[in-house]
């Protein structure tokens, strides 16, 4: 039988927020014993009524985790399930977008063929891509009424009706970056996939002058949380091999 594959993961968050102790309106998870991550984005509105988003989004990802956990044995992974559960169990003020993405290793016959895709469930406008061969192949659609006005999950809010399941078929070497809105407002996804592309691809720039770069330099933008998980879908036998070269990553992508 062929190897599972498996996904090896590097994550990063960057607060907008200037004072130590705050903790910022994002969460995530990486269960990498499952294949299963995640990431939530308090909505900022709550603010206003003096409610602290981040709360509710650390308490989801939390929920999410012990969802996860509690179906030890169970080898399948159900991302709209495992957020429903988290839903349902997340009791404080608040709310929140959410992206939670499980890889999936399907057997084909007689055991002599794998195919893998990832399954993904969604709402909101975090997302995430799928860069093969230097291209993007995949983009997340974007969930909200209107900008800055997402889909969420909260107490009292009824768009969990709403949650999109995705599937999209995988291969070997495929990059995987999922990312809060903080990411997904101010990057498009050619700027996204030119950083994953310097990295994995042999240029005469180096990393710092690519970083550097006017091309590169974006004035403006949207202030905001940002979270980036980037993983390389690879053989079970050769993950944890590239958690530098994804840090270094995540860290270029939040530093554009």
């Amino acid at each position: 039988m062929k190897e599972r594959f498996v996904m090896d993961c590097g994550a990063l968050y960057l607060s907008k927020g200037k004072s130590e102790n705050f903790q910022g309106d994002d969460a995530h998870f990486v269960c990498a014993e499952k294949g299963t991550i995640g990431v939530a984005d308090g909505v900022g509105g709550w603010w206003s009524r003096n409610v602290d988003p981040g709360k509710y989004a650390r308490q989801l990802m939390q929920n999410c985790v012990e969802a996860i956990k509690n179906r030890a044995g169970e080898e399948d992974i159900d991302p709209k399930t495992v957020l429903l559960k988290a839903y349902k169990e997340t009791k404080l003020e608040g709310s929140a977008t959410a992206c939670i993405l499980t890889l999936k290793n399907n057997v084909c016959l007689f055991f002599l063929f794998r195919s893998q895709h990832l399954h993904a469930a969604n709402l909101g406008d975090s997302g995430f891509l799928v860069i093969r061969e230097a291209e993007v192949v995949y983009k997340s659609p974007i969930q909200q009424y209107k900008f800055n006005h997402p889909y969420q999950l909260g107490k009292n809010i009824a768009d969990w009706k709403k949650i999109e399941e995705l599937k999209v078929t995988v291969k070997l070497g495929d990059i995987i970056v999922l990312g809060t809105n903080g990411l997904l407002d101010n990057l498009r996804p050619s700027d996204i996939k030119a950083i994953v592309n310097n990295q994995f691809h042999k240029k005469k720039k180096s990393e710092a002058s690519f970083a550097a770069g006017p091309e590169h330099f974006h004035m403006g933008g949207k202030r905001d949380d940002i979270t980036v998980i980037v993983a390389r879908v690879c053989r079970a036998s050769h993950s944890g091999h590239s958690s530098r070269l994804f840090r270094r990553m995540v860290k270029l992508i939040i530093g554009s």
